[in-house]
């Protein structure tokens, strides 16, 4: 009881004796031995004194101590002994008290009674405690000694009080009467029952407690009123408790207020158990009168047992003045309240102290902030570091009364947690080890549904940081179990709260921070380390003088480079080089020395995985030390540019990082393609940048320029000629790249013999840094030129004729192969220089640009025919920042079938990891054999129209073979859309003509856009990766585009809404004037297939770019809202004129409405379920998504009902995946599911099965037998859903809702018997499948949501109850029909689903006889044995006689619920009934046989 009292203002009164006793004696101390007098108490003829020196006690006078001469329980038998024996007895124990009363007349010897007494020095110690009672509580243990009463001052007590206190010496007679009646002072003192009253010894404590009650504490520090109340503590035995209790409530009303505290919370310790309820109304009848005593008093009833209604009581009226109540206050009320809830008013409690309580307001930030400054200076006095340590000491405790109650209160944690609004709680709770998975998953909740936001997690770290860092361990432990989630928005708090830690806590719990986010980057978790060195790069950047003093655990993390992917690595490099180099520090030389013992010792392998380490880390770091610092000269007063030394340094490092790299062709473009990179982020200092300019320049024109009067010599297999030239050249002083010699240099040369390059003097240089090197150049001399790029310029390539023709048969593999590489490395050089002139503004150098790309698109047609014909080729690699070097481009499965017969599509073990797809939204990945096998109608339409099998290939798996365009590429598609006409080679522009982006070169600027779109803005979320596998290239080809940020490249993307709104209404309006006789027809009269068809991919390009932008998640964090705001405005700016100051939800209508209206033009089923994506993403972000609900319902069933253009041969264009998304969709979003699924199954399904073999329905033509098990699969799994929603009645609710669910439940059983009886017709295994699975979960929802609804329910609604289980008996007998065809065909993947059938049926026979016998009809009720048939009804004939047969079948028991009588059919109404998957009595029979 006294354990729970923790928060109690006053101490502990058990040792307040021995601290008294203390207290006098320490000054005694100080006196020499010589000043001690001893005076021992001169006997007299009084039985006080006999009694007690015979029993083993020396009285003694002064500032002596009472001796105790044995121990105190053998003092207290003896005296009880010499009591009970004496002569006189009872009435020795009356003069034994007036000799007590007598004696303590002075006060001296009063307060020598009360203090403890002390045991004789040359006594044998006993085996009790060294502590000794006061001679009062010794004898207050007597039992004997408390049954009696004296009434010897009495009538001395008022006058002694009146003389104390003079304010009582003007009472009047009935105050003085009053307080006579307080201390026990009866009017009838003679009365024999009035003498019973009160223990004598206690009655003599509280007739002396007033001579003390009005009295400061004595010189020697003795509160005696204190000292007297101890004397009543940890009684063992009180005679009258009952009468106690009043005395003392009675004393506490007239006693002073300091006192009145004490009195109060002494009460536990002097009450028993029976006195509480007494108590507990009596105080709280006093809280309602006084108002200051209410901490005490609600500390008390804290720890008293009380009924719950008084604690409820108090409780409502403690919390109408939680507002206006003390800081200090605060903790002792939050624990009374959280202390006195109960199980079923916790919710409701704690709601409401939620909403009354406000910890921000009540710590008062403007103190807060004041003492926040106050701390960073050293002159703040010491009154306001007392009062700020006081509130913060006030904060401690709520918070951890609040973690206490959730630990130990299990009431309180569930309730609490719902109520869990404030983010201080939240983190401070979960500190909780017990309901650990339980808070996490409470605040993860919150974390999704957007509670906890960014925001809220920094208020709450700058306001409470003082009582978060106490619980640091715990909000580390959250943040590190955060990092291991799924969910991206679960990810990115849990990097907050690493950096708010490391911003707010202290020295100590920022190591702890960092020591945590370095066991991240060294797990191997691949999203763990991005997120880790995400976090250390931030906190570098904002808090650099912290980090330098943890620097030395970053720099741990050079261990585990080996299992970091190169943009891991770059970012660890560029932390550690910052630290390192971005001021000179001393410190810092440790780390400097570390790093450039790593680079040099990984530029030195002949490993290329560790000198990939190496070129990226040495890149990092040379980036880093030759930073421009021009910016900070103003405020470092410095000089601007580096230093010679510094300038030295940096030469020297990328010197030596060429020279490493040059051996190797690989290793020599991921040199050049970082330093790119570098170059492009960091601004340089002008004299590097300079240095590095002219060296490429010099070395580029010698590597890879001639002129083209210059005549290529060697022995090459194909003639070679300047091609791709954009001028006419009348002089022989142009130049061009000399591509095919190099490459046959490299290639041709090394077979036919390697000492012609062994013996040259001049090195050449691999083809492969050509596209690379010219990146690097570009970016310099346009970091040099502020964008200018006049210096370079295009020219044409030295090739050879790449059209194949008739010759592509008669070339050996090795010719071939050739090719295949040289047209990759074209491409490349053509990518690069669109990378490098895309952002020019001159007209002419617009056309050049676009007549690049058409060469673009006209190469790749030309590989996509070698690479068909040459399995085994591989082509170089454009890139080798790859996080697995492995990954090879394989021949996608687009051969034809004719080649697939050939076995070229044998090669499945070089697949490449690119052809996963990293989005759960991937709609272009089709489903198998059931599917079309091209990636898009692009290809299987340009087929089509060609009117022949051809050898192709699709290079959608061949990312690794071509340069990354950039983000400002896509500039291109301001440009507009044409398509009748063709643009001339030449692409001289005139002023007035219009440069013209073809659909070609749209489709392949829309495709490379929605790539990364799909990578970038849409990412796979935190997987595992699966043991002995290694990790995958998810993001083969977009090193360039992962260096930017979403906001980043969802801006620019945004950018790009205005032309790509052009072009879509462009194609929109090129399918609505397409001849309605053609409308949906790819091979009509008068209409081109290939234009069809390249139109066709770019609107479901654009749709798939508008869904992956809409579909960010970071448009739901508040910093990014001006972009979803923007992105709106374009869109609704289509419709009509910008209006000012739109709300949200204005914007999202209106792009909404905007939308929807292509859905007249969509050409085929891949763009109508992006459509329809699309608007459900809009229709997300809105805060009344019902309006537009209806909306996506009627538009998916418009695709549904639509005839769209048949593929290959006999099968269906539409893949099931995308099938099964827009049927699910539609049954979602519909106002009756029931009804939607009644018109399928009841209307298209029949129209289905009598229409001819290859027909289709007609009211929805994308219901095929083909495509029959995606909506039989879909229909069943929502019916299921559907009905698991419906709440099950109980018997409260009024007669209109059982009526209306019993309807709903007539209707849910009506399309489950329609569904389940269509396998009569479509009885395909994986029919049978979706059929087994399904009908288990919905008999199981029959019997947990619809039986307690039939039971009552049945006297009211017979028939329909009746008609209801006779309807779904006939379902349940086709179940068991389908078991018994699932045993006979023995097909594995069937039959695991009928044990659990089997005994879901069987458990709904006995539900149903429960119900009957619930509504006394018990009679109604029929057993009989079924027998097995097949899906038609036919018996299932055994291979035993007909007799034995007859036993040995399986026999299931069923019910009927019969009106009159109990038919044979009724008898299988039961056994339907039972229609889940597991195992009856029954089954088990049949399984034996």
């Amino acid at each position: 009881m006294v354990s729970k009292r923790r928060l109690s203002k006053s101490e502990d009164k058990d040792t307040l004796t021995e601290d008294a006793s203390n207290a006098r004696k320490q000054p005694r101390s100080k006196k020499t031995k010589k000043s001690h007098v001893y005076y021992e108490v001169e006997e007299n003829d009084s039985a006080f004194l006999k009694l007690l020196k015979t029993s083993g006690i020396i009285l003694k006078t002064g500032e002596s101590q009472n001796q105790l001469a044995v121990d105190q329980i053998v003092f207290q038998r003896k005296l009880f002994q010499t009591l009970r024996k004496h002569p006189s007895y009872p009435k020795i124990i009356e003069e034994f008290v007036n000799g007590l009363e007598s004696y303590i007349e002075d006060q001296d010897i009063f307060r020598n009674c009360l203090l403890s007494c002390e045991r004789l020095q040359n006594e044998e110690a006993s085996m009790g405690t060294s502590y000794s009672k006061s001679l009062i509580k010794l004898l207050l243990g007597i039992d004997i000694l408390q049954v009696r009463f004296c009434h010897f001052f009495c009538e001395h007590l008022l006058d002694v009080i009146c003389g104390v206190c003079p304010s009582i010496s003007g009472w009047s007679t009935q105050g003085r009467v009053g307080l006579m009646g307080v201390f026990g002072f009866a009017t009838v003192y003679h009365s024999p029952v009035a003498e019973m009253h009160l223990p004598a010894i206690i009655k003599t404590l509280f007739e002396k407690l007033p001579e003390f009650l009005f009295e400061s504490m004595n010189s020697d520090g003795i509160n005696m009123p204190r000292l007297i109340i101890s004397q009543l503590k940890w009684l063992d035995r009180v005679v009258d408790g009952k009468d106690l209790t009043t005395k003392i409530m009675q004393l506490i009303s007239i006693a002073p207020v300091y006192l009145q505290h004490d009195f109060i919370t002494s009460l536990p310790e002097i009450l028993g158990d029976s006195q509480h309820a007494d108590v507990g109304k009596e105080l709280s009848d006093l809280l309602t009168e006084n108002t200051s005593l209410t901490v005490p008093i609600l500390d008390v009833l804290s720890s008293l047992r009380l009924d719950p209604q008084l604690l409820s009581k108090v409780r409502q009226l403690v919390m109408g003045k939680l507002s206006s109540v003390k800081l200090e206050d605060l903790p002792v009320i939050i624990k009374f309240i959280l202390h006195s809830i109960t199980a079923m008013d916790a919710l409701e409690v704690i709601s409401d102290l939620r909403e009354r309580l406000d910890l921000q307001h009540c710590i008062l930030p403007p103190r807060f902030l004041a003492s926040q400054s106050k701390m960073k200076n050293k002159g703040q006095t010491r009154s306001s570091g007392n009062q700020e340590n006081s509130d913060e000491d006030c904060v401690f405790l709520i918070f951890d009364i609040i973690k206490s109650t959730v630990r130990y209160e299990k009431p309180f944690l569930k309730p609490g947690l719902r109520q869990l609004n404030t983010l201080h709680q939240g983190l401070n709770i979960s500190t909780n080890t017990q309901a650990k998975k339980y808070i996490e998953r409470v605040l993860r909740n919150k974390i999704r549904s957007g509670c906890f936001h960014k925001d809220l997690l920094q208020s709450t770290f700058y306001v409470h940081y003082l009582v978060l860092k106490d619980v640091c361990p715990s909000i580390l432990s959250l943040a590190q179990n955060l990092l291991h989630s799924l969910d991206q928005s679960i990810i990115l708090f849990g990097s907050l709260l690493y950096k708010y830690a490391f911003k707010f806590f202290d020295t100590y719990c920022q190591q702890e921070v960092i020591g945590a986010l370095v066991t991240h980057i060294c797990s191997g978790n691949e999203a763990e380390v991005d997120i880790a060195l995400d976090v250390l790069l931030e906190l570098v950047v904002v808090n650099l003088s912290a980090m330098r003093l943890n620097a030395v655990f970053v720099k741990g993390i050079l261990d585990y480079l080996d299992k970091m992917s190169p943009r891991q690595i770059r970012k660890l490099f560029y932390i550690l080089s910052t630290l390192a180099f971005s001021k000179q520090h001393e410190g810092s030389s440790h780390i400097q020395d570390d790093m450039h013992l790593v680079i040099r010792k990984q530029l030195s392998s002949t490993i290329f995985k560790y000198k990939l380490i190496g070129i990226i880390g040495a890149i990092t770091m040379a980036g880093i030390m030759a930073v421009d610092r021009s910016r900070f000269s103003s405020l470092t007063q410095g000089k601007a540019d580096l230093s010679n030394d510094q300038y030295t340094q940096v030469t020297s490092l990328l010197q030596l990082v060429h020279s490493c790299s040059k051996q190797s062709p690989q290793a020599s473009v991921l040199y050049y393609d970082e330093f790119a990179n570098m170059i492009q982020i960091v601004k340089l200092a002008p004299k590097v940048l300079e240095w590095v300019g002219q060296t490429i320049f010099n070395d580029f024109q010698d590597a890879f320029v001639v002129d083209l009067c210059a005549v290529p010599k060697g022995n090459y297999p194909f003639p070679v000629k300047a091609l791709y030239g954009l001028e006419e050249y009348n002089s022989q002083d142009g130049i061009a790249i000399n591509l095919l010699p190099l490459l046959f240099s490299q290639d041709f040369a090394e077979d036919e013999g390697r000492r012609t390059s062994q013996e040259s003097d001049h090195k050449l240089v691999s083809p492969l840094c050509l596209a690379p090197y010219f990146r690097l150049l570009r970016l310099c001399v346009e970091k040099q030129h502020n964008g200018n790029l006049e210096e370079i310029d295009d020219c044409p390539i030295m090739l050879t004729d790449l059209e194949p023709g008739e010759r592509l048969e008669s070339m050996s593999d090795k010719e071939r192969s050739f090719i295949c590489s040289l047209i990759c490395l074209t491409l490349n050089w053509f990518r690069e220089v669109v990378n490098a002139f895309c952002q020019q503004m001159s007209p002419e150098m617009k056309g050049k640009v676009l007549t690049r790309l058409k060469h673009i698109v006209e190469l790749q047609g030309i590989l996509e025919k070698y690479l068909a014909v040459t399995p085994d080729c591989s082509p170089p690699l454009a890139a080798f920042d790859l996080e697995n070097l492995d990954v090879t481009p394989h021949a996608s499965t687009a051969f034809s079938a004719k080649i697939k017969k050939q076995g070229i599509t044998g090669r499945r073990k070089r697949k490449a990891g690119g052809n996963k797809t990293s989005s759960h939204d991937m709609i272009s990945k089709e489903d198998g054999s059931e599917c079309d096998p091209t990636p898009s109608n692009r290809g299987q339409l340009e087929k089509e129209f060609k009117g022949k099998e051809e050898k192709t290939v699709s290079l959608q798996n061949y990312h690794l073979l071509f340069r990354e365009l950039d983000m400002e590429v896509f500039c291109i598609l301001r440009c507009g859309l044409l398509t009748k006409f063709i643009l001339d080679t030449e692409m001289h522009t005139e002023a007035t003509e219009v440069v013209q982006l073809q659909p070609p070169e749209l489709l392949f600027l829309l495709e490379d856009l929605s790539h990364k779109v799909e990578n970038m803005l849409t990412p796979s979320v935190a997987r595992r990766v699966p043991f002995l596998k290694g990790k995958g290239s998810q993001n083969i080809g977009l090193s360039h585009v992962q260096q930017r940020t979403g906001q980043e490249i969802v801006h620019c993307i945004v950018q790009l809404l205005t032309p790509m709104c052009n072009h879509l209404e462009n194609i929109h309006n090129y399918f609505q004037c397409l001849p309605a006789e053609n409308h949906g027809v790819v091979d009509g009269p008068g209409m081109q297939a290939q234009e069809y068809c390249l139109m066709s991919s770019c609107y479901q390009r654009l749709l798939q770019i508008f869904h992956g932008l809409f579909a960010w998640s970071g448009f739901f964090q508040p910093e990014n809202q001006n972009l979803l705001y923007s992105a709106l405005e374009v869109i609704t700016n289509r419709l009509k004129p910008r209006e000012p100051d739109q709300s949200l939800e204005e914007l999202l209508s209106q792009s909404f409405h905007y939308l929807q209206n292509f859905h007249h033009s969509i050409p085929s089923f891949q763009s109508a379920l992006y459509l329809i994506r699309l608007l459900m993403v809009i229709l997300e972000k809105s805060r009344v998504p019902t309006q537009n609900k209806e909306k996506i319902a009627s538009l998916a069933r418009h695709f549904l009902c639509r005839i769209w253009p048949s593929g290959e041969k006999e099968k269906s264009s539409i893949p099931n995946d995308q099938l099964h998304a827009l049927l699910s969709i539609y049954l979602e979003h519909t106002d009756s599911v029931l009804k939607a699924i009644e018109e399928i199954a009841g209307v298209g399904v029949p129209e289905l099965i009598n229409s001819s073999k290859d027909a289709s329905s007609s009211t929805f033509p994308t219901l095929t037998r083909h495509t029959f098990v995606i909506f039989f699969r879909v229909m069943m799994a929502e019916l299921v859903k559907t009905v698991k929603g419906l709440q099950a009645g109980t018997a409260a609710d009024s007669q209109q809702i059982h009526e209306e669910k019993l309807l709903y439940w007539n209707m849910a059983v009506r399309d489950f018997s329609i569904l389940i009886n269509l396998i009569k017709v479509f009885d395909s295994r994986p029919v049978l499948h979706v059929c087994l699975k399904y009908g288990r979960l919905f008999v199981e929802v029959f019997l947990k949501q619809c039986m307690p609804l039939l039971d009552f329910s049945f006297r009211k609604h017979r028939e329909d109850v009746l008609s209801l289980l006779g309807t779904f008996q006939l379902n349940t007998r086709l179940l068991h029909h389908l078991c018994g065809h699932s045993k006979i065909h023995q097909d594995m993947k069937l039959t695991k689903h009928v044990p659990f059938l089997k005994k879901t049926l069987e458990l709904l026979v006995c539900r149903v006889k429960a119900m009957l016998i619930l509504n006394n009809c018990r009679e109604a009720f029929w057993l009989g044995n079924l027998k097995n048939r097949d899906l038609q009804g036919e018996e299932i004939v055994s291979q035993n006689s007909q007799e034995s047969r007859a036993d040995e079948s399986d026999d299931d028991t069923s019910s009927q619920v019969s009106k009159s009588k109990a038919t044979e059919d009724g008898e299988e109404d039961e056994a339907s009934d039972r229609e889940k998957e597991q195992d009856s009595d029954e089954s088990d029979d049949d399984d034996s046989d």
